[in-house]
């Protein structure tokens, strides 16, 4: 059954010597806001991170990352699924129940608007970009002797920030269930964590803060990212150089209080709110909020 109540969605982690999100059409370089100096990443690559997640639990994806045509695709999970019509077999795929597809093979087109959406994520702070030169495996030419040099950019350390949130509407069309969204955060938090490749090393998940709201609410308090400041936990703010040149977030917390005042104003429309939190990252300012206490869970890992 599909779901019935919209959440929001915060998803914190730091990144630490490696490459967030390359563009490659600028030579792989970390996606930078050079006005801010904040390191972005895409929706696209914060999608990937899931699917990439839900392909290790052996949950079936329409985009699965294989070097395949539409065709193809469409092919073996017909075999899969024994269903000839391409709703059909989208409907088996939990990638396309939340984040939609765009589809057009023979005679079927057709396009469905995703339950799920996700801002492009941005650091909470300024951060620097290196560039790291190495050597390659082996040498250019059979001739030289001399091997080839590479030029590789990484991020030292930043903490990301990126703000989804569920419709329910689109979900009556793509059939997305409660238990997808639970899939989905399941997803954020460990792909995230198995994210262990060379250029992906040291992504490590912080903080998941999920909003349900009750049942025909249309509202939503929206852009949390911009909601959450980077802080010391005895208070202040960082100066611009104490951004840049952070290794760690020892002494640091996270201000929570923008998003606990909204959480009061919409006291009644609140279903619940859950936090998953890693056991090195605080939070100030928001304790649940007085009046939401019994719908607040809490959970360390």
């Amino acid at each position: 059954m599909a779901f019935t109540g919209r959440r929001e969605l915060y998803f914190a982690y730091t990144v630490k010597d490696a490459n967030p999100n390359g563009d490659p059409l600028n030579a792989n370089h970390p996606r930078y806001d050079e006005d801010t100096e904040q390191i972005l990443v895409s929706d696209v690559r914060v999608k990937r991170t899931v699917r990439d997640q839900w392909i290790r639990e052996g949950k079936i994806v329409f985009v699965d990352g294989e070097k395949n045509t539409l065709k193809e695709r469409v092919e073996a999970l017909r075999m899969t699924f024994n269903s000839p019509q391409g709703k059909d077999l989208l409907e088996q795929c939990i990638d396309t129940r939340l984040f939609g597809v765009t589809f057009a093979l023979g005679k079927e087109a057709f396009s469905w608007t995703g339950p799920v959406q996700f801002k492009w994520g941005r650091s909470l702070h300024r951060a620097k970009v290196e560039m790291a030169q190495g050597t390659a495996a082996f040498a250019t030419k059979e001739e030289s002797a001399q091997r080839s040099f590479r030029n590789e950019y990484r991020v030292p350390f930043c903490l990301l920030g990126v703000y989804g949130i569920a419709n329910q509407y689109p979900s009556r069309e793509t059939g997305a269930t409660e238990e997808d969204l639970n899939a989905l955060t399941e997803g954020l938090w460990k792909g995230t964590a198995n994210l262990i490749t060379r250029s992906k090393m040291e992504h490590r998940p912080r903080l998941l803060l999920e909003i349900r709201y009750r049942d025909g609410f249309d509202g939503a308090i929206g852009s949390l990212d911009e909601k959450v400041r980077l802080v010391h936990r005895q208070g202040g703010l960082l100066s611009e150089d104490e951004q840049r040149n952070l290794r760690s977030l020892d002494g640091l917390a996270l201000d929570m209080g923008e998003i606990g005042k909204r959480l009061e104003s919409l006291n009644s429309q609140v279903a619940s709110v859950k936090v998953l939190r890693d056991d090195a990252i605080a939070l100030t300012g928001w304790d649940g909020t007085d009046t939401l206490k019994e719908r607040y869970t809490e959970e360390t890992r």
